[in-house]
């Protein structure tokens, strides 16, 4: 029975592993943008603030049609693999949404800690507004999220740009270029 129950536990950890991959490498870019760009400073922390803001906002929205549509169970089956639980999707997507909230708040105090989670959100965004439309012409129809990723794309092209402008690129023996 402990056999069983650890192969049950190992596939579906192996569908969560590589159904977010393409989360993990958008974490990666955004890990390595915060990392390798200045703060987000004076005038700019309100402009950054505002986007975000109304990107975490459409970012729930979409959340909820891709869990009302079952998203956890359509796109890992999509890539040949097991169902997610409820449960992990919720979470996943709930922290997520605590953590962009929490990044919003800091920016001001704390816009180092504040960067990753604010650039993950802007190209995770961008993701969802290409991944949806893709994945709805790969099934030949609606896919959950189709509806409202168009919007949380363009959002999060707008937040790329306010990232941009906001922050200067980093040099690692000099500091700002």
């Amino acid at each position: 029975m402990a056999i069983g129950r650890h192969k049950q536990l190992s596939s579906a950890t192996s569908s969560i592993l590589l159904g977010t991959s393409g989360l993990t490498l958008a974490a990666i870019a955004a890990l390595a943008l915060a990392y390798s760009r200045s703060a987000v400073a004076g005038e700019h922390v309100a402009k950054v603030r505002r986007i975000a803001c109304v990107t975490v906002v459409v970012q729930a929205g979409h959340f909820g049609e891709e869990y009302l549509q079952q998203f956890f169970v359509h796109f890992p089956i999509l890539l040949g693999l097991e169902p997610w639980s409820e449960g992990f999707f919720v979470s996943f997507n709930v922290a997520w949404l605590t953590a962009w909230v929490l990044a919003i708040v800091s920016l001001a105090k704390f816009p180092r800690l504040a960067a990753f989670p604010l650039w993950f959100l802007a190209i995770a965004s961008v993701a969802n507004g290409v991944t949806h439309p893709v994945l709805s012409l790969v099934v030949g129809g609606y896919f959950p999220g189709l509806w409202s990723s168009p919007l949380v794309g363009i959002l999060g092209v707008v937040l790329v740009s306010r990232l941009i402008s906001a922050t200067r690129k980093m040099d690692s023996q000099h500091g700002v270029v």
